[in-house]
């Protein structure tokens, strides 16, 4: 049976380079004041040169270089947006749960599926990490179910769930960067939390590393973090690792209401 392993080009847990989020922001902000600098200049100079009268009209000119000032603009507010400290998200590898706090008010729980391989960090181990990370970046929106996601990148293949010999990241990802040394390779592993197609494995340990959901129950989660929002995992029972937890019996699978515990 062939498997598609990971998007990391080959599965979760290869190595890749990381990047800070202050050092994005820091390297956007360049490049917008760059665009912003030698925007206007460039396009001056072009009129300099003998373009087209019309194209270089005062009220052109006006036009353009207010135009190139919003985008540098757009340009660092899209990339250095406030991070989510509203929501946490929390997941137990002891239940194969993961659990949404809101300003620490529990939202709703999920059934999951964490690496078959155990816990760990270690380099090509495969294994899920531990501790506090962060949603770095979201990949995929307004993705239909079930799309298939390659290094990333939609192939444009959409998978129905459980579908025969195919095991391919779908729907959403949510890429996590570990805040500890326990975890400080999560990013360049590429650990998600993704949709999967093994739906029927969701609850047992399953994966290579990443955090797998139903993908209606992802689309739900995207929908609702941010990047920033803080992520938890633990190898214990999430009604020891969130205070004030619900009893178990509300965890239940019988509890099928939209955005609720379930």
């Amino acid at each position: 049976m062939m498997i598609d392993r990971g998007g990391g080009g080959r599965f979760c847990g290869a190595l890749a380079a990381s990047v800070s989020r202050p050092t994005a922001c820091r390297t956007q902000k360049r490049i917008a004041a760059v665009a912003l600098v030698e925007g206007p200049k460039s396009f001056s100079a072009g009129c300099r040169k003998g373009q087209a009268g019309s194209l270089c009209s005062p009220e052109i000119v006006r036009g353009t270089i207010y135009s190139i000032a919003v985008a540098a603009t757009l340009l660092v507010l899209a990339s250095c947006a406030a991070p989510d400290t509203q929501h946490h998200i929390v997941i137990s590898t002891r239940d194969q749960k993961l659990a949404v706090l809101d300003r620490g008010t529990l939202m709703v729980t999920y059934p999951v599926s964490t690496s078959k391989f155990g816990l760990g960090d270690s380099l090509r181990s495969s294994r899920t990490p531990l501790g506090e990370l962060e949603v770095a970046k979201k990949i995929g929106d307004n993705a239909p179910l079930g799309a298939v996601f390659k290094d990333r990148v939609r192939t444009g293949e959409i998978v129905a769930p459980d579908s025969p010999g195919r095991d391919p990241i779908v729907t959403r990802i949510l890429w996590l960067r570990g805040r500890e040394a326990q975890n400080a390779n999560a990013f360049g592993r590429y650990i998600y939390i993704h949709g999967t197609a093994e739906e029927r494995l969701i609850g047992t340990a399953a994966s290579y590393g990443c955090i797998r959901m139903r993908s209606a129950d992802v689309v739900q989660l995207y929908n609702v973090v941010g990047v920033g929002a803080a992520v938890t995992i633990v190898d214990k029972p999430l009604v020891t690792a969130i205070p004030g937890m619900a009893s178990a019996h509300s965890m239940g699978p019988e509890n099928t209401a939209p955005f609720v515990m379930r």
